[in-house]
């Protein structure tokens, strides 16, 4: 429910300058209103002349760092970064995680939620150990904090930081298509968020029930009005307005070269896929001929299978380059943690593709005789 907004800096203010702050994050503006910064991180850290509040403010061209000790001039920092029109406030502290934002009517949204355990504050030599999302965090007691999956979260988090512009404060649209239970989804939300970017995110499965689900938990969360879930499937479901960044996290087979294909058609900026399973074009390869000389490449069908990941992805960030977008194929987690641990990583450039690279995909599909599911899909209308 929206609350005055001064009464809500009121609270930020008391956890800023509370010293079991962890780390405290500002971006975005408000309506017709503009920071003289574009974000501001504030985190304790441990200096030689004793505790400090680091404030560190980005003007959109270079990071500004300043430490200030705790009282009056911590106080006087502090108040004069809450009078700045900043959209967005994002705080941690041992106790508590508080998101604020400012409604275009000027009127604070308010979530804050305890924290299960108490975390040690960041200090300067923490370092080594930071985690993108701390695994106290409450995120991980709703969508269960196994090792391994902390370890998966850590390392999509990380491809997706490394996807985003550092300076990015929203508006960002989110999609997850064929997300699942979710957690991915959560976890990008809680970090998106944590960077003080405004962000909305929409999570896509075919099933009711996992629609019911993951919104049930976005309530416990404090998300209901950040996150939502449709159910419907990736070609059709209804997701307005179009999204900047679209996600597809082991959708198996065919379904994220329909993820794929929808991203292309909606212009997202950011694409991340993670495929799993690869059936299409094995089973087209069973029925083709091999050119020469690479017929042993196919002969056996434990070959022929991988085989068939690689010249499924390869065609896919190839379809990708020809439709504007620059392509990167990498590794997001450790392959001991899951053998499908590709990610497909594109960002929307706008560039024309290049005689060499139309001749290239032709060659490729010619000699080989398949037809990838994502050049069908694209070559429909819309």
């Amino acid at each position: 429910m929206p609350q005055q907004l001064d009464a809500a800096l009121a609270q930020v203010r008391a956890l800023l300058l509370d010293p079991g702050l962890t780390r405290a994050v500002a971006a975005g503006r408000r309506r017709g209103q503009l920071p003289t910064v574009v974000r501001a991180e504030l985190r304790p850290v441990a200096l030689k002349s004793g505790a400090q509040l680091q404030i560190v403010t980005d003007d959109g061209a270079r990071p500004h760092t300043r430490n200030v000790t705790p009282g009056p001039e911590a106080d006087e920092a502090v108040d004069a970064l809450l009078a700045e029109p900043f959209g967005n406030w994002h705080v941690e502290t041992a106790t508590a995680t508080l998101q604020l934002r400012v409604t275009k009517r000027g009127e604070a949204q308010l979530h804050r939620v305890a924290a299960q355990r108490a975390a040690a504050p960041a200090t300067a030599h923490d370092r080594s150990r930071e985690h993108l999302l701390d695994p106290g965090d409450p995120l991980f007691t709703a969508i269960g904090g196994s090792a391994a999956k902390r370890r998966q979260v850590d390392a999509f988090l990380r491809a997706l930081a490394a996807t985003l512009p550092a300076a990015l404060t929203g508006p960002l649209r989110v999609v997850d298509l064929g997300c699942g239970n979710a957690y991915l989804s959560f976890a990008a939300y809680r970090y998106l968020a944590g960077r003080g970017i405004d962000v909305e995110l929409v999570g896509v499965d075919v099933r009711e029930d996992q629609r019911r689900r993951n919104t049930a938990l976005a309530a416990e969360l404090g998300y209901a009005d950040r996150v939502r879930f449709v159910a419907g499937t990736i070609l059709s479901a209804t997701v307005e307005p179009a999204p900047d960044l679209v996600l597809a996290l082991h959708a198996c087979d065919t379904a994220t070269d329909e993820a794929l294909a929808r991203a292309v058609r909606w212009g997202a900026r950011w694409i991340l896929a993670a495929p799993c399973c690869h059936h299409d074009l094995a089973a087209q390869l069973r029925t083709r001929p091999a050119p020469d000389p690479y017929e042993p490449l196919v002969r056996q069908g434990i070959l022929r299978e991988r085989f068939a990941d690689v010249l499924t992805d390869s065609l896919r960030a190839a379809l990708l380059r020809l439709h504007g977008y620059r392509v990167e194929v990498v590794e997001f987690v450790d392959s001991q943690h899951t053998p499908r641990n590709l990610l497909l990583r594109a960002r929307h450039t706008g560039a024309e593709p290049t005689d060499r690279q139309r001749a290239d995909y032709l060659a490729l599909t010619g000699d080989w005789q398949v037809t990838p599911r994502l050049q069908t899909l694209l070559d429909q209308q819309p």
